[in-house]
């Protein structure tokens, strides 16, 4: 059964979440966060096989919308990303059958690097799990225009600014923004346009928001998955996430995906995909109970 609620609002937004309950009282629970580069996405783009994969094992979900770039840039969209924990821990319990104090965040993709930048927050979660995220924004797969994305047909502009806006808005299908982000990786302007910074110029005042540059001993134990022909964020991305984590002596486990592209969980029933998600649950089993 899902519930949908406001977790957040202005007078210039409101900013939704659904809720997924299970059977079990108390139950630990799930704050999801969409991908889409962080310029796209909704909190409905969850599949239902990975709904029913949380509820069944006992987890309830959260799954959340947020701000999206370029009109909101990347700090007030991690202040997001934050209200929904303490709104969670603040309020959750009032609404529903869950316990507060137990809950983890996963992501995937942009959502992947914004579960792994709680781990810097104040208020973190118990655990974290990863789908092919990322820890740095200043590497050269982020900051100069990418190999893969350079291979398309190439995306105007114009056209590309004719799909934005300067009011803020918190969803937004793939059809809707995806040219726009193809044109920002082909010309290397992605993390200006969601950072309203120049990495190439600037890249002391991106560090802040790179996850594996602020991990401390405090990090949540952190479980990565990703698959190494992943055009779009590359495996190293996790592989060096992971090592950022460990040199703090916290737990960090990476899932590789052998030859698994960029959003490889669609195939869920594949057996490779069917063993890490097995994995998943049991580590959320574990940091949750």
């Amino acid at each position: 059964m899902k519930k949908t609620v406001i977790y957040k609002e202005d007078i210039n937004f409101s900013i939704k979440a659904d809720f997924y309950g299970t059977a079990l009282e108390h139950a630990p629970v799930i704050i999801y966060i969409h991908g889409g580069g962080l310029v796209w996405g909704t909190r409905e783009e969850i599949s239902e096989e990975m709904i029913k994969l949380y509820t069944d094992n006992g987890f309830a979900l959260f799954s959340i919308d947020y701000r999206l770039a370029p009109a909101t840039k990347l700090p007030e969209i991690l202040r997001d990303i934050e209200d929904a924990i303490l709104w969670l821990q603040l309020e959750g319990s009032k609404l529903f059958l869950i316990d507060s104090k137990k809950i983890a965040v996963i992501g995937s993709s942009a959502g992947g690097f914004l579960a792994l930048a709680t781990g810097t927050f104040t208020h973190k979660p118990r655990a974290i799990v990863s789908f092919y995220g990322y820890g740095d924004l200043v590497g050269n797969w982020a900051a100069r225009p990418s190999k893969y994305y350079c291979q398309k047909d190439t995306v105007s502009k114009e056209v590309a600014y004719k799909l934005i806006t300067d009011r803020i808005i918190t969803e937004a299908s793939i059809d809707e923004r995806f040219l726009f982000y193809v044109y920002a990786r082909q010309n290397g302007v992605w993390i200006e346009e969601i950072t309203g910074v120049n990495p190439l110029n600037n890249k002391e005042a991106i560090y802040p928001f790179c996850p594996n540059r602020k991990v401390t001993k405090e990090f949540p134990p952190t479980l990565l998955l990703h698959g190494t022909k992943d055009m779009d964020v590359p495996y190293e991305q996790s592989v060096f996430m992971r090592a950022a984590i460990i040199k703090q002596s916290v737990e960090a486990r990476l899932i590789t995906i052998p030859n698994g592209e960029h959003v490889f969980d669609k195939n869920f029933q594949d057996p490779i995909v069917q063993n890490a998600l097995k994995q998943v649950i049991d580590f959320l089993k574990i940091h949750l109970s």
